[in-house]
């Protein structure tokens, strides 16, 4: 077959996006039982036309081949410490506070100038290249975590990890977080976005948590925070507080601020309600939580509630990779074993949350869809490969079947961020080269 001519706009925008780009020939996930072959135009960020005939003026276009592609919108990782790529493998089978404890917050004590911006390269390139292009991220040294998704293209909702015992208006954790929001809130093109991040309960005095929520009052801006993700926490937090940790958080005014909870495993019945009617949204990461022993989020009751449900990997200290797919594909089998219900989170409702309802959970706004006028966050999965055959269905396929590596093409924002495998804005070499050495001192290996 004779390879497609890609010809060059030479109509660029101030951001080096491409002015348009016309993708040929593609099928979409979501347009089943059929699947007609479709182009789909994109203008500077958007998708601006989708259909089974050519769209006039786009003959300048930069073109895509999507003969054999299924196109979908990129996955969104609600819930991830991105730079804990650098401990990964380092401290697997162990119990949550011991792991933590004994494992990662003593390699993290190590941690330099320069060393989360390396360690988020290495994430951002394992998620473009298996098909996300949002994550939510909550660590240290999130200036040089913005820097990374600045340069790289991608999308991100970061938070500064924030644990304290004190009200102290002079915090220096809190500063930086106030400072990220300040410096980096709506910057690179509108793909950078920034919440408060306390921790959890157990790492935060009510104090400190009064304090936070009347920070995140003066910015106006939301809270990311681990919630019930053990039963230890529950058992702690009505031990020293007289509640549940989601109705404690609630107590001082966090869910009030629009809040994304991490975990939510042990969530009662009434917390469930609480959230519905706060609009809270839960990451859920069922590959961490399982790693950890730390149970299984009730997803199905959150969904009947109307709770905006998205997944996430956690850091890949607990997972150990950031593979949006394999989270999808567990999400929608696990939660049939465990409600003994075949209906129960099929893969068109899996996807969803992996994709639309990540958005939501990030505070995005048309993000999550191939649909025209919204933006052209972007992947096509190359289907050749034998276990996309026989097609009877593409969604299935996608959510039960395929492999994260079938991500051929990846655009953020309008902007080609890897084609045919290859990442167009990092140099992989250097990454895993720098990546290296730092865990290496961190671990003292």
């Amino acid at each position: 077959m004779k390879p497609i001519t890609r010809n060059v706009s030479k109509d660029w925008n101030r951001e080096g996006i491409m002015a348009k780009i016309l993708i040929e020939n593609v099928e979409i996930v979501t347009d089943g039982p059929a699947y007609p072959k479709k182009y789909i135009g994109i203008t500077d960020q958007k998708i601006s036309y989708i259909g089974t005939t050519r769209p006039e003026g786009y003959e300048d276009a930069y073109r895509i081949d999507g003969t054999g592609k299924l196109a979908a919108a990129g996955m969104v990782n609600a819930h991830t410490h991105i730079a804990m790529c650098l401990l990964r493998s380092y401290g697997d089978d162990m119990a949550l506070m011991d792991w933590l404890q004994n494992k990662v917050w003593p390699a993290e004590a190590g941690l330099r100038d320069g060393d989360c911006y390396w360690g988020t390269q290495l994430g951002i390139l394992e998620m473009l290249k298996s098909g996300t292009t949002a994550f939510a991220d909550m660590y240290f040294f999130e200036d040089e975590t913005a820097r990374a998704v600045s340069e790289s293209g991608l999308r991100a909702c970061l938070s500064r990890g924030l644990t304290g015992d004190k009200y102290d208006k002079e915090d220096q954790r809190l500063a930086e977080n106030i400072r990220l929001y300040k410096d980096w809130n709506g910057q690179a093109d509108g793909r950078l976005t920034v919440m408060l991040g306390p921790h959890a309960p157990y790492t935060c005095s009510e104090d400190y948590l009064r304090l936070l929520v009347e920070a995140a009052e003066e910015l106006g801006c939301e809270m990311h925070m681990h919630l019930s993700e053990t039963r230890q926490e529950v058992e702690d937090c009505l031990a020293q507080h007289g509640k549940t940790p989601i109705a404690y958080a609630d107590s001082l005014g966090i869910l009030d601020r629009g809040c994304l909870i991490a975990h939510g495993v042990w969530a009662t019945d009434e917390e469930l309600d609480l959230m519905a009617a706060k609009h809270a949204r839960v990451a859920h990461n069922p590959q961490s939580n399982l790693k950890l022993a730390s149970g299984i989020a009730p997803v199905q009751k959150m969904l009947g509630k109307g709770i905006v449900v998205g997944l996430g990997t956690d850091g890949a200290t607990s997972n150990n990779n950031l593979d949006m797919l394999e989270e999808t594909r567990l999400a929608a089998m696990l939660h049939k074993g465990v409600t003994y219900d075949p209906l129960c989170i099929p893969a068109a409702t899996a996807w969803e949350m992996a994709t639309l309802q990540g958005a939501r959970c990030l505070g995005y706004d048309r993000v999550g869809k191939v649909e025209e006028g919204w933006l052209a966050d972007l992947v096509l999965y190359d289907m050749n490969k034998p276990y996309w055959y026989p097609r009877h269905d593409r969604m299935s396929l996608l959510v039960y079947a395929a492999s994260a590596s079938d991500a051929d093409t990846v655009l953020v924002n309008g902007k080609v961020l890897l084609e045919k495998g290859e990442a167009k804005t990092l140099d992989e070499e250097k990454i895993y080269a720098e990546a290296g050495a730092i865990a290496a001192r961190l671990t003292k290996k």
